[in-house]
């Protein structure tokens, strides 16, 4: 399966916010879009390249609904094959297209695996499911993409509940913070409970812009 080798601190600079592409990186001061502590530190917090520097502020309409749509692909994960599938599906679904579409993506299974804490990021979640790591009603799913529905339980295998990543992601977790995931830590399992609405997915993204932008 193709997927992103490349740098992930590259990706957060180019759309000049935090995507959390790197677990607990993403929380402390290596963070480059961080603030400088001081003036003699050396912070790469502009867009990567030769003309990062340089570059332009002033976009254009395509370039804004471009960016926006670069930014969700990068969160989840996805490559612009898979997320155009997705997209298609979500227009054929009943509600509003861009509130499909993440419903779609809050639905696969690394995800739901990241959102609970059992893992730092979505790439490491990926790992812990193509790994087979990780169960969906009792029964190994090692599909990263494997989209979940209420009710499914999701738990980490047993064999695999000493792993060093899933208890040190499991520390930042609070209980109850998606309304719609339960986690029992104790047992390292949780339930989707429900598809999530729109304001309860914590996203700092305008999913409006890429039905624009595919609708041209």
């Amino acid at each position: 399966m193709a997927r992103y080798t490349g740098s992930v601190c590259k990706l957060c600079r180019r759309e000049r916010q935090k995507l959390f592409l790197k677990g607990s990186r993403c929380f402390s001061d290596k963070c480059p879009l961080e603030e400088k502590k001081n003036k003699d530190e050396k912070r790469k917090n502009y867009p990567p390249g030769q003309h990062g520097q340089s570059r332009k502020s002033k976009v254009s309409e395509y370039g804004i609904q471009l960016r926006e749509k670069q930014k969700i692909k990068r969160i989840y994960g996805v490559l612009e094959t898979q997320f155009r599938n997705l997209f298609d599906k979500a227009t054929r679904q009943k509600g509003i297209t861009g509130t499909n579409l993440l419903q779609l993506l809050e639905r696969r299974l690394d995800n739901v695996v990241y959102r609970l804490g059992f893992a730092p990021s979505r790439k490491a979640a990926r790992q812990l499911v193509s790994h087979r790591h990780i169960l969906v009603n009792g029964n190994i799913v090692d599909i990263p993409s494997y989209s979940l529905v209420p009710g499914d339980v999701i738990k980490v295998k047993d064999k695999s509940k000493q792993l060093d990543i899933v208890h040190n992601s499991l520390k930042r977790v609070k209980d109850n913070l998606y309304p719609w995931l339960t986690i029992d830590k104790a047992t390292l399992s949780g339930t989707f409970v429900s598809i999530p609405e729109r304001d309860e997915m914590q996203l700092n993204v305008n999913e409006q812009f890429v039905v624009e932008l595919y609708s041209k």
